[in-house]
């Protein structure tokens, strides 16, 4: 049983690892509970499911743009403070949905807007705090790591989508989004104890040493370091075609209606999160994995097939499960792509490869929405979640034949991963 339980490594060793993780707990926790209630109000407003999947569209432009500008800035200036502007800037959205839903005739557009300018945000915010953790935990603990931030990403998808089903269903909208309001505002208490973290320098053979500037050039220099780590690329390319293909979440109120089970609905939600908060409860045998790539590929095979499953079933009961099932799979993944990414990146370039990395697992369940409310407009709810998942299960068997690089990749003797190891121990040594 110990041999299950996380590796508690990082937390010991880092006080501003414990403090970004409880405030990661706090604003996801808030932010599901507006996960849940935005499309619930949507739903409420309009009627339709391409309406609500539409939300995918409006976020996708600003996730792209700010994902990739993002990066730049994560790599050109101090990361703490733009994690708290940014965490600001999502308080203050949350707060103008709270105002729309005391409207005695909310409107529509709002919605819209928020969801574009959260997208935003979020997309300058993740870069940052993905090129922090690096900063803040020793190289061998990164597989370490990654479990303890997907553990807390989970508790609050699972406690967040509950509560809100609750919360919506019988206190209403506005409670929920002013419980967002309030979790932004404790999280911002947590990041600001954050010691700062400077922008790395660019290592160059003469000249003094400076950071990057924000800039296309500089981002067209992060593209084209993806560009040659094909094992990278492989990573990418595999969320994005299970995310795109087999993401359900669009379609969850509807298809809660047609198993008569609306009060089932919070639950749904809280599936995925579940299950791979399972996952994370029982990480401490991913310490001893070094075939990654592997891994990546099975588990989102494993993803699409239990996202079929729930579409097949007529039981609410059994699609919560084949749900949960398919939330344990996607946290494997998610737990040896952040491995992947954290232990080949170079320090100076992982903002702008982190937010490339956001537009991969971000840029495909935004489509994935819009895909998913289509086809469900177009032929029906079940049939969207079907043959969603069972493409996403063909799509990873034509990867892992393109893609022998991510087939083989092993952390002991990948040379980006050997370069990384003897780079941080040279600097713990200097």
């Amino acid at each position: 049983m110990r041999a299950l339980l996380p590796d508690l490594s990082p937390w010991r060793a880092s006080a501003d690892f414990r403090r970004l993780w409880f405030s990661g707990l706090i604003s996801n926790f808030g932010s599901f509970l507006t996960f849940v209630a935005l499309p619930v109000q949507l739903k409420d407003l309009t009627g339709s499911a391409a309406a609500v999947g539409a939300v995918g569209t409006v976020e996708l432009v600003p996730l792209v743009v700010c994902g990739l500008f993002g990066g730049a800035l994560a790599d050109a200036l101090d990361k703490r403070r733009l994690i708290v502007w940014t965490e600001a800037g999502q308080g203050l959205l949350s707060a103008a949905l709270l105002l729309n839903a005391l409207l005695p005739h909310p409107a529509v557009w709002p919605l819209y807007v928020v969801a574009a300018l959260s997208s935003g945000l979020v997309s300058v915010q993740r870069p940052a705090l993905d090129s922090l953790w690096p900063r803040i935990v020793a190289h061998d603990d990164m597989p370490a790591a990654a479990s303890l931030n997907s553990l807390r990403w989970t508790v609050g998808g699972v406690a967040g989508p509950a509560v809100a089903g609750v919360v919506v269903a019988y206190a209403g909208l506005g409670w929920a989004y002013a419980a967002d309001l309030l979790t932004f505002a404790v999280s911002l208490a947590f990041i600001v104890r954050i010691a700062p973290c400077p922008a790395a320098p660019l290592r160059s053979s003469g000249g003094t040493p400076s950071a990057a500037k924000p800039s296309l050039g500089a981002v067209a220099e992060g593209a084209r370091y993806a560009w040659s780590r094909k094992e990278l690329l492989g990573t990418y390319a595999v969320d994005l075609a299970a995310m795109f293909l087999a993401m359900p979440l669009a379609v969850l109120p509807f298809l809660a209606d047609e198993l008569h089970a609306e009060w089932a609905l919070g639950l749904m939600y809280a599936t995925v999160p579940a299950g791979a908060m399972l996952v994370s409860l029982t990480s401490g045998w991913t310490s001893r994995i070094h075939r990654h790539g592997l891994m990546v590929l099975l588990s989102a095979t494993g993803w699409g097939l239990a996202v079929a499953a729930a579409g097949v079933c007529g039981n609410v009961w059994l699609v919560l499960l084949c749900l949960t099932v398919g939330g344990g799979f996607d946290m494997v993944s998610g737990i040896f792509r952040a491995s992947m990414w954290n232990q080949t990146i170079p320090d100076e370039l992982r903002g702008r490869l982190a937010g490339i990395e956001l537009l991969s697992y971000s840029v495909g369940p935004q489509l994935g929405q819009v895909r998913a409310g289509g086809m469900a407009a177009w032929a029906g709810v079940r049939t969207s979640v079907v043959s969603g998942g069972l493409a996403c299960a063909g799509a990873m068997g034509l990867l892992a034949l393109c893609l022998p690089g991510l087939m083989t990749y092993d952390a002991r003797t990948n040379e980006h991963a050997v370069r990384m190891r003897e780079r941080r121990a040279a600097a713990l040594g200097a």
